[in-house]
């Protein structure tokens, strides 16, 4: 028994997955066999298959140029002649006019057959006649949808520039709940700026509006910026659609795909190159006139403008590793809490929080949620996501630089890729501004070293000469006494001034200073301690001189035993460093003078290897004497002798 349905119901019944089905389609209430309808489109070398209007509209116009027949009109397909009435209505699509009009003559009157035409008539169904209809996989995967899945917008327009089809992405990046056909190509996009054409036709960019036509054999290629600061990448190429007896349909094929991420990513790298060179761009005048600390500053604006401005990052600190302590110390930070931002922090991986993981591994790290990370100690006050990453130079790691946000997960994987180019610059600018600060300590404190060696002896023989002048006139013309004492005091004061230059040229900044020029060993023992050096050798005593201002004491130097005793008896010393072998006395002689001085006041004795004729060493040991230095010795054991005689004993228990 044969099955009959109604028009309606027939549409209601169609859906997507219907495709090529054998099902029915009938002419208002008049039945149609099933199995004929589907052995007509088998036995012709077509398939048809419909559905509702509305769904078709899109299938119908991907593969086909069509033009409205009004109902009740005759329409006339390969010399088969059609009355238009409420039958069904089938759009031709294909290559095949032979199948075409076979399905027709078979079918009669029961359908209407739509021709290739002018856009613009609706169909309850499509005829894919030919070799098209066997490409049944290509069909299927139109009718569920596949050009409106495609992430790029796909557009048909006519050699006037009319949108006569487009994919449902299209309507997406215009920002359209309607269709968009019957606009230009220009309009549908809301008129955009040409930011870059590649392949144009001659006159544009002011003909490009108005005329999307790339010429034969050409792809044209812009990328457009909308008004929303979106940019669009397009590629249009021509493509005749072939129609009856040999003419073609020109039109032209268009994929436009947002490519705004990667602009954004590609503007913001130009941003980053062109603030490396900004940021290692030292004038001549910037080098010369300004100061370490002026220059600092100066990298801190920059870097502090390019993190805001071009990364967005608000919440910045900055740490340059000292390589001698392994202390990270501040260079820059906005946003931090005052006590994080002081924080002591050194390259280790564990117990210094992020910045001290990171200079220790030399790794990045992204923090996506600060209150389940066991690395994350707290920065700014609402953080809730950071990221860390290393200042590399020469695979050497200079510092840290971190950013952190109020958000969990506030930063991804591209955040932490540009942070890390970003830091790459920063590096390069801190490492440029060590060098510079080294060059200016190395020449200030080798400037400052070699005036110290000039007027060390010179400056002794003013001292060791005033205080014997004072010594005679003491009790018998105060105005002479007060006028040598204040060449006394006077010549102190230029040599501790010298002194005074010369270190605080070899800290300078303490952020960019890195490792000292002068690469003093501490020995806290020395510092501010005043040594006498007795020696008729004045090669002997300018290395006194050299060794122990590189140790924070002051030397005074004198070249005999009588001379040594004048500066003990005027001036206050911490120890006395004599040879056993002076000009006027010996040095058994020179130790018991100064213990009548001051029996409290430590005496070192030095002598070469050769026979002590006056046994000075054994008698002094016999009077107290603690230490001997026998020449040639080492530094080492210079220092090592002079902190055991400036140190006290402990107590007795």
């Amino acid at each position: 028994m044969q099955e009959t349905v109604s028009l309606s119901q027939w549409r209601e019944r169609r859906t997507i997955d219907s495709v090529f089905s054998d099902e029915v389609a009938p002419s208002n209430p008049v039945s149609w066999p099933r199995r004929k309808f589907a052995r007509t489109a088998q036995n012709s070398g077509c398939w048809a298959f419909g559905r509702s209007r509305h769904e078709l509209k899109s299938i119908a116009s991907t593969r086909s140029w069509h033009s409205t027949v009004p109902r009740n009109q005759t329409c006339t397909h390969s010399g088969i002649e059609c009355v238009s009435s409420s039958r069904p209505r089938l759009l031709v699509s294909g290559d095949s006019d032979e199948a075409a009009s076979q399905f027709c003559r078979i079918m009669g009157d029961g359908v209407e057959l739509i021709p290739p035409g002018d856009p613009g008539a609706e169909a309850d169904g499509v005829l894919f006649a030919g070799e098209f209809a066997k490409r049944t996989q290509d069909l299927q995967l139109c009718a569920h949808g596949f050009l409106d899945s495609v992430p790029d917008a796909l557009v048909l327009v006519d050699a006037e520039n009319k949108v006569v089809w487009h994919n449902q992405m299209l309507q997406d990046m215009a920002g359209s709940d309607s269709s968009l056909i019957g606009l230009s190509f220009w309009e549908a996009l809301g008129s955009p700026e040409v930011i870059s054409p590649t392949v144009l036709p001659t006159a544009l960019p002011t003909a490009l509006p108005t005329n999307m036509d790339p010429g034969p054999d050409k792809i044209l290629k812009v990328i457009l910026k909308t008004a929303e600061r979106e940019f669009l990448a397009v590629r249009a190429s021509r493509s005749p659609l072939p129609l009856k007896n040999g003419q073609t349909l020109p039109f032209t094929t268009i994929a436009v795909r947002d490519v705004s991420e990667e602009i954004l990513e590609n503007q913001k790298r130009e941003a980053l190159y062109r603030a490396g060179i900004e940021l290692g761009d030292l004038s001549p005048e910037e080098v010369t006139e300004m100061s370490p600390e002026d220059r600092s500053e100066l990298l801190k604006d920059k870097i502090l403008e390019y993190s805001q401005d071009i990364l967005g990052f608000e919440t910045i600190e900055i740490r340059v590793l000292n390589p001698d302590s392994g202390e990270l110390l501040p260079l820059l930070q906005v946003g931090m809490r005052s006590e994080a931002a002081t924080r002591q922090l050194y390259a280790k991986a564990e117990g210094n929080g992020v910045t001290g993981y990171v200079a220790a591994t030399g790794r990045s790290h992204l923090c996506e949620d600060t209150q389940s990370d066991p690395l994350y100690l707290s920065g700014a006050i609402d953080a809730r996501s950071s990221l860390t990453v290393p200042l590399i130079m020469h695979d050497e790691v200079l510092g840290t630089f971190n950013v952190e946000s109020p958000g969990a997960q506030g930063f991804d994987q591209k955040d932490l890729e540009f942070l890390e180019v970003f830091g790459c610059v920063v590096a390069m600018a801190v490492n440029q501004l060590q060098l510079l600060v080294a060059e200016k300590v190395t020449t200030a404190t080798e400037s400052s070293a070699r005036l110290r060696r000039e007027i060390a002896l010179p400056t002794d023989d003013i001292l060791s000469s005033a205080t014997a002048i004072l010594e005679k006139y003491i009790g018998h013309d105060p105005d002479v006494c007060e006028k040598l004492q204040s060449i006394l005091d006077n010549t102190r004061t230029i040599r501790g001034q010298i002194e005074r230059v010369s270190e605080e040229a070899d800290s300078g900044d303490v952020a960019f200073a890195g490792a000292s020029s002068r690469q003093r060993v501490e020995r806290p023992a020395l510092k501010g301690k005043r040594i006498l050096v007795v020696d008729s050798d004045e090669t002997v005593l300018k290395s006194a001189h050299d060794l122990l201002d590189q140790h924070n004491c002051t030397v005074e130097a004198v070249r005999s035993g009588k001379e040594a005793c004048q500066m003990a008896r005027t001036h206050h010393y911490d120890v006395v460093l004599t040879d056993i072998r002076l000009p006027d006395m010996n040095g058994y002689e020179c130790f018991c003078e100064v213990q009548e001085i001051d029996n409290r006041l430590p005496v070192i004795l030095m002598t070469g290897f050769g026979y002590d004729a006056g046994h000075s060493i054994v008698k002094s040991r016999q009077r107290g004497l603690k230490s001997v230095l026998y020449k040639p010795f080492r530094r080492e054991q210079l220092l090592t002798e002079l902190e055991k005689a400036v140190t006290p004993p402990p107590p007795h228990e």
